[in-house]
């Protein structure tokens, strides 16, 4: 069953809006000679003399990390651009020469425009490769072409992961250690 609403017939002062043009002009000259007369709890960051710190879970630039050997720890499993909602994420694999290593990416390319930052590469990533944690936010550019992130950009924040990777490594560094008593699981 429908409401009934009484709606107000506009008068010739409601129509014109005068007099909410003049509250709303009141308030920001209010506003306006609070700051500029004594107001002390403005808040204000000379950027980028001055910086605030970033929160601990802020998601900056992407990067990816590096084995112990230096190499690139991503196997290009592909997991991270599927589960990417943007679709910004293009990886190709190749075969590794180093026969413990299936794959790695010969090309790995984030397009940051079509980026939501919203994580899901970071979680999908089952040995750690990629990570939002280099407390850096992408930069503006000019052109469309230099906000893709390719392999080397990448790699330039790139940081030695401390987390195992699967395989033999991980059977040793984990010899002995059972749930709940140490270790990372």
């Amino acid at each position: 069953m429908a409401k009934l609403v009484n709606r107000v017939e506009p008068d010739l002062v409601m129509q014109s809006y005068v007099v909410e043009a003049t509250k709303g002009v009141a308030l920001v000259t209010r506003q306006f000679l609070r700051n500029l007369f004594g107001r002390k709890d403005t808040v204000t960051v000379q950027y980028p003399e001055d910086r605030r710190p970033y929160p601990s879970r802020f998601r900056g630039k992407h990067l990816l990390t590096k084995r112990d050997d230096g190499q690139v720890r991503c196997v290009a499993c592909m997991l991270c651009a599927t589960a990417c909602p943007a679709n910004c994420i293009a990886i190709v694999a190749a075969e590794h020469a180093d026969r413990d290593i299936e794959k790695f990416p010969t090309t790995f390319e984030i397009d940051l425009l079509k980026c939501i930052y919203c994580g899901f590469c970071e979680e999908a990533c089952p040995c750690d490769a990629i990570r939002m944690d280099s407390g850096v936010h992408t930069l503006p550019t000019v052109t469309r072409r230099d906000q893709k992130a390719g392999k080397v950009n990448l790699l330039e924040l790139a940081k030695i992961s401390t987390a195992s990777q699967g395989g033999e490594h991980r059977a040793h560094s984990h010899e002995g250690t059972q749930h709940g008593q140490g270790g990372h699981h």
